[in-house]
């Protein structure tokens, strides 16, 4: 008993050849596609807790736990608070220093309540409020941002041949110390302090230049720190939420995957790989049954002036060609050259071939008649 092994035809392995390469597009969209969410699904924290930039809890790049630590270890007492009850809860001293980040969840009655805690305190800072906060609150507005390290220049001792440096490093207006541009990265207002470089306190940024010496003065100054973390929790019904917000936090990275992926597919899609293949036509027209198409579909849609310029065109062609005015003669060349020629006057063979109008089928038969008379004039003068 034989048995016989099956093997792909080789029309089977055509069909197949032929299918990816008509959907070629979509399967580069697709595995790019595929590729985005991979690397989004890589990019996104994977267990544990979430924190918020600046967080003084947060181990990660953005967060600030390697400060809250060096603070404790100077005898600072560090009070994280994460709601606005927390923080009526929460002792606020005259020598206590309330220092806020995430000021994008400050409402109206969140920052009401804010101010009447913190009445008494001993200094409130605000690190890096938004333009709406400033509005709200009648603080300093944003006026420069820099990457550039920034010198203190005031007259404050306690800032006296410091600098801060960082990735951004935002400036306000009407500021005292750390002046660029204009403003000033600490902008003191009515009852508090706008710190404008909350990302010199990070984990990954508090070596740079003197951001560490900085933010211990900043907010070692007092025995008492209270950390107050915003919550959109106790934002009333009507106040709303900055769309930032309610977006995860890995729709940056993705977003900008999506768009090398757009960028790649693009790419690949301009590319010409190889030269054009030329087939031969399954049929041959004749140029006679073009330009009678050519016509019908002139006649069908009416439009007269259509066909009269291209007759007027070809006619001029022809004529240029005639009376060797070469290619690029222009329209009135070609009427000049054809006038010397027959003896016509200018304006009637101007007429002819560019500008005498056309209004009805017998004008059009009309144009054609005497454009071919003209042509034969100048072939026989």
């Amino acid at each position: 008993m034989s048995t016989q092994t099956a093997e792909p035809s080789a029309g089977s392995t055509g069909r197949l050849r032929g299918w990816f390469l008509r959907n070629r597009p979509w399967l580069i969209v697709a595995v790019a596609f595929v590729i985005a969410v991979v690397l989004a699904y890589l990019a996104a924290p994977k267990g544990g807790e979430s924190f918020a930039p600046y967080d003084p809890e947060s181990p990660d790049p953005d967060g600030t736990r390697a400060l809250v630590r060096v603070l404790e270890d100077h005898g600072v007492e560090v009070d994280i608070v994460r709601s606005s009850e927390a923080l009526d809860d929460t002792g606020i001293e005259a020598d206590t220093t309330v220092f806020v980040t995430g000021t994008d969840a400050l409402g109206e009655n969140t920052a009401s309540r804010l101010r009447e805690r913190t009445d008494d305190a001993g200094d409130l800072i605000l690190a890096e409020p938004a333009p709406y906060v400033s509005a709200m609150l009648g603080i300093p507005y944003a006026v420069a941002q820099t990457s550039e390290t920034v010198e203190a220049d005031c007259d404050d001792p306690r800032w006296d041949g410091l600098s801060v440096h960082a990735d951004a490093v935002t400036a306000y207006d009407a500021g005292s110390c750390f002046p660029h541009e204009g403003g000033a990265v600490l902008a003191p207002a009515e009852g508090l302090t706008v710190w404008g470089a909350p990302q010199a306190l990070t984990n990954d940024q508090i070596l740079r230049a003197d951001n560490a010496a900085v933010a211990l003065r900043l907010l070692g100054e007092s025995d008492h720190l209270v950390w107050y973390i915003p919550s959109m929790d106790d934002l009333a019904p009507d106040e709303g939420h900055s769309p930032s917000s309610l977006l995860p936090r890995w729709i940056n990275p993705a977003l900008w995957l999506l768009l090398l992926a757009v960028i790649a597919f693009a790419i690949a899609r301009g590319r010409r790989l190889g030269p054009l293949a030329v087939e031969p036509l399954p049929v041959h027209v004749r140029a006679g049954e073009t330009t009678r198409s050519l016509g019908r579909l002139y006649r069908r849609s009416g439009d007269r002036t259509h066909a009269a310029t291209m007759l007027r065109h070809a006619a001029r062609t022809r004529l240029a060609r005639r009376l060797r005015l070469g290619r690029e003669a222009t329209p009135e060349a070609v009427v000049r050259a054809v006038s010397h020629r027959t003896g016509r006057p200018d304006l009637e063979v101007s007429a002819l071939l560019t500008d005498a109008p056309i209004t009805n089928d017998q004008d059009l038969i009309t144009l054609a008649g005497a454009l071919a008379a003209l042509e034969e004039e100048v072939r026989h003068p």
